[in-house]
């Protein structure tokens, strides 16, 4: 069932590149420029809440300390 899951995700995301890509082309309709953007936007929300993940880790580089 996890399978399935992540490959309806993936399937998902390879159609919104594939959206994004003929939006910059200019060959889209307007379902694929709404599709474009929509990814686009999902993309600086997934981005910055990475970069707070990480920035607020405590300072763990992964190093040793021998």
């Amino acid at each position: 069932m996890t399978v399935v899951v992540l490959l309806g995700i993936l399937l998902l995301v390879i159609a919104g590149c594939v959206c994004v890509y003929l939006d910059a082309r200019g060959d889209g309709r307007r379902w694929v420029r709404v599709v474009a953007v929509v990814t686009i936007a999902a993309g600086e929300v997934l981005s910055r809440s990475g970069k707070r993940g990480r920035s607020s880790g405590g300072g763990g580089g992964g190093g040793d300390d021998d």
